[in-house]
This record gives structure tokens, C-alpha cells and sequence, in this order.
């Protein structure tokens, strides 16, 4: 990528009055090639972009305090609307003071609707026009969520970006089944909408689906585009498919989605996945993988992927990288971050290393 980036015209945060500071706005800043930089505002702060979205699937980012993950340079984190539904309770993080508040985290919030976790659970659950019915991995209790109770659930968590309920299908797939979700999913973007209604400094996102079929993305995008929503993601990725498949759906879908408004890659990803869809012009991406490679003792460096866990660091002294401006990398030494307990024991490493 080159090192000067070409301004790009964009929305204006300035002006407005005293109502500029309650509006969600996307500004651009700068572009090179489709890679760009900008800022989403909200009233609750500013997301600086390209934005990776630190995962805090149940009000926290596994293994990390919140002052940890502010550190780390995240503006946004997301919650996780099918697992916060189940525990402790969408109507009890309200009465709370909403999810924010709960987890002490005072920025923004993106929750995802539930759709890929519904995806996951093809042996407890019954998908139809109206929603689906499932069985909760915790306890086999019974839920339904609807587009609408999707919505009204991220309204109790107070979450800033919510995304609309969709059906994510498992790549590969049939092109029957790929139809039949994406027609689906949009029917449901449409009435997570009017659920949604106007809420000031608040957005809701619809959800690109179609597989790895070029123009079943297409079609999704340029309907969801109608509906003139605050932004867009592109779902249903990083679910198996080679990343040439990926890159190819996202070649395919990012001329059609609006410039002026972010997009989101959900679900995503490796560092080389981050890059090639910058590239690309996504603005916003989440996924586990920090805290959970981080957990596992996989390290991802400059010079490549570290694999902690192998004999040969125990008795390391090198840190993972000198020159870096991470601490777990540049002062801890191999030997003190390697999971050195017996087979089976626990292990505690640094969560997230860059």
C-alpha cells in the first residue's frame, strides 16, 4: 500500500448545531486505491477506520479487563445478542443500566443479531418465515427470535450498531439453500428496519448474504441498498470457503454498496484476511481469533505465525519481537509466555499479542 493516501471527499462532521454531536456519521478521509481511512460518529465516541472490533461475546473480551482492551487502541467492541439472551438476560442488562454500563465499557457497541449462532445450531433449532425456534446449548430451553425481538433485544442491551437478523448458511452449500437464505435474510433486513424506526446517533446495518454465487450477492446488495440503511456488512464469509472465494464476494458486492456509508466484514479475521479486505475498502471487521489464538498461546508476529506451545520455547530466553511496541512481545521472554504445565493443565498467557 502506498505511503500517501489521496483525500476523498466525504460528509462533514462540522456544523449542525447541537444536534451534530446526537447524529451517526460516517466521514472519509483519505484513499488509496479502494483502501480507505475515516471516522464513524456517535454520541457515545468516535470509531476510527479501518476498525477491528475486539469480540466481547457475553459483556467482555475473554481473558482482557476493558481498561486492557482500550489499551490495545479498540474505539468499538461488540456484543453478542443470541448468547447475552441467554445469559444473564436482555430484560436484566437493561434493568442493569444497559450493556455499557454492565460491562464498564463506555464506547461504542456493535451487537450482532444472532443469526450466525443460530446458523451453528442446525440440530436445535427450526428456521421459518416468521423466525426461528431454538433449544439453548446451556439448558435445552426454549427461545424463539424473531427480526423483531432481534431488534428489541439489541435495544434493551442499548447497543449503538445493531445488525439485522439474517440466515447465514455453511459454505458449501446448495444453490437452493443459498437463494432460499438470501431472499430470506432480506425480507428480515426490511422488517428489522421498521422495528428499528429513526433512533438519533444509533444505526442498524443490513447484512449481505448470498454464498459464494457473484450474483445472489449482487442482488442482496443492491436491494439492502434501497432500503437506504446507515451501513452495510457483508455476512456469511469465513465460514469454510478458500480466501480467494472471499475476496472474490467482496470484489463482487463493494462497487455496489454506497461509498459514503462504512462496511463491515463480518467474522474476520487473520491478518492477512484484515489486509486483503482494506484493500478492498472494508471499514469494520470482528472475530475471535485475537483471544483465542491468544488463549491457545498462538502468537501472530511481523515475521510470521508463533506456535508458544512447542518444546523449543521453553528454555527461551528471546522476547517475540524486540522491536515491538507491544509489551508482550517485546519483554516477556518465550520461556515465560510458553504453557509450560503438564499435558491437560491450564495455561495463562498474555491474550493478545500483536
Amino acid at each position: 500500500m502506498a505511503k500517501t493516501l489521496t483525500p476523498t471527499p466525504g460528509p462533514s462532521l462540522q456544523g449542525g448545531g447541537e444536534n451534530a454531536a446526537a447524529r451517526f456519521t460516517f466521514t472519509r478521509h483519505a484513499a488509496d486505491g479502494r483502501a480507505r481511512t475515516g471516522e464513524i460518529a456517535m454520541p457515545r465516541g468516535v470509531v476510527r477506520t479501518p476498525a477491528f472490533m475486539p469480540v466481547g461475546t457475553a459483556g467482555t473480551v475473554k481473558a482482557m479487563f476493558m481498561d486492557d482492551v482500550r489499551a490495545t487502541g479498540a474505539d468499538i467492541i461488540l456484543g453478542n445478542t443470541y448468547h447475552l439472551m441467554l445469559r444473564p438476560g436482555a430484560e436484566r442488562v437493561a434493568r442493569l443500566g444497559g450493556l455499557h454500563e454492565f460491562a464498564r465499557w463506555p464506547g461504542p457497541i456493535l451487537t450482532d443479531s444472532g443469526g450466525f449462532q443460530v446458523m451453528s445450531l442446525s440440530k436445535l433449532r427450526k428456521m421459518g418465515e416468521d423466525g426461528v425456534i431454538f433449544r439453548s446449548h446451556i439448558d435445552g430451553a426454549k427461545f424463539e427470535l424473531s427480526p423483531e425481538r432481534s431488534i428489541e433485544i439489541q435495544g434493551l442491551l442499548d447497543s449503538d450498531i445493531q445488525m439485522q437478523l439474517d440466515e447465514c448458511v455453511a459454505l458449501p452449500a446448495t444453490e437452493k439453500e443459498m437463494v432460499k437464505a438470501m431472499h430470506l435474510s432480506l425480507r428480515w433486513a426490511e422488517r428489522c428496519r421498521n422495528a428499528f424506526g429513526d433512533q438519533p446517533g444509533k444505526a442498524m446495518f443490513g447484512i449481505v448474504q448470498g454464498g459464494d454465487q457473484a450474483r445472489l450477492r449482487e442482488e442482496s446488495a443492491v436491494a439492502l441498498t434501497g432500503m437506504d440503511l446507515k451501513g452495510y456488512a457483508i455476512g456469511g464469509l469465513a465460514v469454510g470457503e478458500p480466501q480467494a472465494v472471499m475476496l472474490e464476494m467482496i470484489d463482487v458486492v463493494e462497487p455496489v454498496l454506497p461509498s459514503a456509508k462504512p462496511r463491515y466484514l463480518m467474522g474476520v479475521g487473520t491478518p492477512d484476511d484484515l489486509i486483503e479486505a482494506v484493500r478492498r475498502g472494508i471499514d469494520m471487521f470482528d472475530c475471535v481469533m485475537p483471544t483465542r489464538a491468544g488463549r491457545h498461546g498462538l502468537a501472530y508476529t511481523r515475521r510470521g505465525k508463533v506456535n508458544l506451545r512447542n518444546a523449543r520455547h521453553a528454555d527461551d530466553p528471546r522476547p517475540l519481537d524486540a522491536d515491538s511496541d507491544c509489551p508482550a512481545a517485546r519483554d516477556y521472554s518465550r520461556a515465560y509466555l510458553h504453557p509450560c504445565q503438564p499435558a491437560g493443565g491450564a495455561s495463562v498467557i498474555w491474550p493478545i499479542i500483536r
